[in-house]
C-alpha cells in the first residue's frame, strides 16, 4: 500500500488529511482533534509535514514506513501514546500482530529490555482494545 499520488492541485494539508485517514484512521483523527483547543497550528504542522510530505514520498510503502515508525517509537522508550497510534496504523496497513511483536522484540537488542517491555505492553493494550471493539 502506497500513498504516492502526485496531484499538483492538492495542498500539503489536503494530502496530509488523506494520508492520516488512510494510515491512522480514527486514532489519528483523535490526536488532531485533541490539539484543536491548545495548539491548532501544531495540528496543521503534523498533517502537512509527516503525513502530507513524508508519508507520501515514493521509495517505501506504508507497511515499511510503519515498521520503521514502530521500531523508532519503541526504541525511544518514552512515547507510549504515539507508539499505540502507530501500532494501530501498522495493523491498518497490513502488519500482523506477530510482526508487530517481532519488531518490538527486535528493539530490545538496540534500545534495551525496558524499552521493549514498554512497547510490548503498549501492543497488548492496542490488541485488547481492537478485540473489544470487534465484538
Amino acid at each position: 500500500m502506497t500513498l504516492h499520488h502526485p496531484d499538483a492541485n492538492e495542498s500539503r494539508l489536503e494530502r496530509g488529511r488523506r494520508a492520516l485517514a488512510a494510515i491512522d484512521g480514527h486514532a489519528g483523527e483523535q490526536v488532531i482533534a485533541a490539539l484543536a483547543d491548545i495548539a491548532p497550528d501544531f495540528a496543521t504542522y503534523v498533517l502537512e509535514f509527516p503525513f502530507g510530505d513524508i508519508y507520501n514520498r515514493p521509495g517505501l510503502d506504508l507497511r515499511a514506513r510503519e515498521i520503521a515508525t514502530i521500531a523508532a517509537l519503541t526504541a525511544m522508550g518514552n512515547a507510549a501514546p504515539q507508539l499505540k497510534v502507530h501500532i494501530e496504523a501498522g495493523l491498518n496497513v497490513g502488519l500482523t500482530r506477530d510482526e508487530i511483536i517481532e519488531i518490538i522484540m527486535q528493539m530490545a537488542v538496540y534500545a534495551g529490555f525496558p524499552a521493549a517491555l514498554n512497547g510490548l505492553f503498549a501492543a497488548r493494550e492496542v490488541f485488547a482494545k481492537r478485540a473489544e471493539s470487534a465484538l
